[in-house]
Order: C-alpha cells, then sequence, then structure tokens
C-alpha cells in the first residue's frame, strides 16, 4: 500500500484523481485551501485530509509537521504537487512574494524539501504539475522572479511553471541517486474554473461557450494525474522529464535545458523560503 499526498485536491484534476484513486486501496492524503471542498473530497474518496493555503508559507510549515506526524515512519511513496493557479495582479502574499510564483512554485518547494526525509525514506515520488504555458509564456529572471519590472498575469504563470521543470530537473540531479524520483507534466488544457479570477488571456477561452469544445474534460486531466502517481519511475515515466499529457516531449522552453539555471533557481528558491542553499 502506498502512501499518496495530493495537493490542490480540492477541485479540479486533483479531486478527480482523489476519486479515480479511491479502489486502489492506497492510503491517500488530500490537502486543498478550503476546508469544506477538501472535506468533501476526501469523503467520497475514502481518504484523510488537510488544509493549507500556500498563499502563506507558515501554513505550508505546518502541513509539511502535520504530514509528517500523520505519516510517522511509514513515510510517502508519492507526493503530487498539484495545487496552483493564474492571479490577476500582482498584489503581494503576507509572505512578500508574487502570489503566483508562491502558489505555484514557493511554497511546493518548500513543502517538497521539508517532506524530503519522508519521501526519501520511501524511494518516492515528486509529481509536478506543470503546463504547456512554460513554452508559451515564460522566461524566468531568477533575479525577478516576482516581476517587478515586467508583469502580466500570463509571463507570471508560464514562469512559474517553467519553475516547476527546472524544480523537476534539480529533484532528479540532486536526489535521484538516493532513490527520489521526480516528473513533471502538462495534463492538458483542462475544462475547469481555472482563470476565473485573473485578467488573463486564458480566461476568455476557460470560461466561453469555445471553450467546452476546445477544452479537456477534468475526468481525463484526472486520469493524466494519476497515470503518474500509479506509475513505476523509469519504468512509466522517466525521472527528471517533462511530459505533455502521457507524451514524453521535447517541445520545450529553451530555459529547461539550462542546468546553470536550474541550480540559480534552487538556490534563490531556498534563500526566499528560509531554506539552506546548499
Amino acid at each position: 500500500m502506498k502512501t499518496i499526498v495530493i495537493t490542490g485536491a480540492s477541485d479540479g484534476i486533483g479531486a478527480a484523481a482523489s476519486r479515480q484513486l479511491a479502489s486502489s486501496g492506497d492510503r491517500l492524503i488530500l490537502v486543498g485551501r478550503s476546508a469544506e471542498k477538501t472535506r468533501a473530497v476526501a469523503e467520497s474518496a475514502g481518504a484523510e485530509h488537510l488544509t493549507a493555503d500556500f498563499a502563506r508559507l507558515d501554513d505550508v510549515r505546518e502541513l509539511a509537521e502535520n504530514l509528517t506526524s500523520l505519516v510517522g515512519p511509514d513515510g510517502i511513496d508519492v507526493l503530487a504537487n498539484n495545487a496552483g493557479g493564474i492571479f490577476g495582479d500582482r498584489t503581494p502574499t503576507v509572505d512578500g512574494h508574487e502570489k503566483t510564483i508562491q502558489v505555484n512554485h514557493l511554497a511546493p518547494f518548500l513543502l517538497t524539501n521539508l517532506l524530503r526525509p519522508a519521501l526519501l525514506s520511501r524511494g518516492g515520488a515528486v509529481i509536478n504539475t506543470s503546463s504547456v504555458g512554460h513554452r508559451l509564456f515564460g522566461h524566468l529572471d531568477v533575479d525577478d522572479l516576482d516581476n517587478a519590472r515586467r508583469f502580466s498575469a500570463n509571463k507570471a504563470y508560464g514562469d512559474a511553471k517553467l519553475a516547476n521543470i527546472l524544480f523537476t530537473r534539480s529533484l532528479h540531479t540532486r536526489f535521484h541517486a538516493d532513490g527520489l524520483s521526480a516528473v513533471a507534466f502538462h495534463p492538458g488544457t483542462v475544462r475547469t474554473n481555472f482563470a476565473a479570477d485573473s485578467s488573463s488571456v486564458m480566461r476568455l477561452v476557460y470560461q466561453s461557450f469555445l471553450g467546452r469544445f476546445l477544452l479537456t474534460g477534468v475526468e481525463e486531466g484526472g486520469s493524466i494525474l494519476r497515470w503518474f502517481i500509479e506509475g513505476t519511475p523509469d519504468e512509466t515515466w522517466f525521472s527528471g522529464a517533462y511530459y505533455d499529457e502521457r507524451r514524453l516531449t521535447k517541445r520545450v522552453n529553451p530555459q529547461v535545458e539550462d542546468a546553470e539555471l536550474a541550480e540559480r533557481l534552487w538556490q534563490k528558491s531556498a534563500e526566499l523560503v528560509g531554506l539552506p542553499t546548499t
């Protein structure tokens, strides 16, 4: 029996994957921002649940403590970093960071590193939900992760999703020899309430009548997340790689291949969330 932690599980593909995994016999621990919605999904999936707001890093630290206590010496087999979103402006979080980069990258970076001992004890896997937006909109400047110089909702989202892939590469480089695997993937352009509260042009696609025909159903998006969760690293999927849905792809932002950038992002992210930079 695996112990599987899924963030962003109160809605969208996280909720769909959780319900699909209900019959697996694995231990599911679901994490969401809304206590009521997360509880409802957990009850339908026969899962445990915790709440955390990734716009508050203290919530992430408390979540890591609670998860570590909950799993005890059994550890964690899979951490699915699925929480994320696109937002409308540069209003900073209580931690002083632009919300898009914090919720999509800094918070899962912190959570993953705090849970690393529990993951390593099981030879665990980290599944990072990224997006094709990394290629369409992303151009990462490590010295300006908050996009203070050139902000748009699309660029902030693209940068954050690019950071997910670079983080995946760094996890593989640093810890795969110790048994940890990591993968990033685009789940398809899933038909949810994604981008509803943003100023992004993506909102027009997601919320329009046309979107009904262009977008992937949430259950299909959930099945793609489930495929990675249930898969065997380096058999089903390759550690350190990025997938477009279930397909290994080379259609990536050129910055994905920049190992120096990945290392600089790791160092800067650790600094921003208060972790050791080594």
